[in-house]
């Protein structure tokens, strides 16, 4: 079995990212190329409050744009995860 090389370090903003795009992923509203649609919203739920566990814990302790990415990720979440949540009841 081949192992890919990890390229670049990981940082914060790769680490929030990813969990954003996870959560975006669970709403449905992303795809990898070639594979099916799947809705999960107690998924998406849970990287959305890691995100907000993690600016918690981080509080005092990002630079000015760390922070401004993270609130802004979150403010735009949470928007998303309701009106998903209103258009499926």
């Amino acid at each position: 079995m081949a192992t890919e090389e990890i390229k670049g370090a990981v940082d914060f903003r790769g680490l929030i990212l990813g969990f954003s795009g996870a959560a975006l992923q669970y709403m449905g509203e992303s795809k990898a190329a070639g594979e099916a649609q799947v809705q999960n919203m107690a998924l998406a739920h849970q990287n959305i409050e890691i995100l907000a566990l993690l600016a918690e814990k981080t509080k005092g302790n990002l630079n000015d744009d760390e922070e401004s990415l993270l609130r802004q990720l979150l403010l735009d979440l949470r928007m998303r995860f309701i009106e998903k949540s209103r258009k499926s009841k």
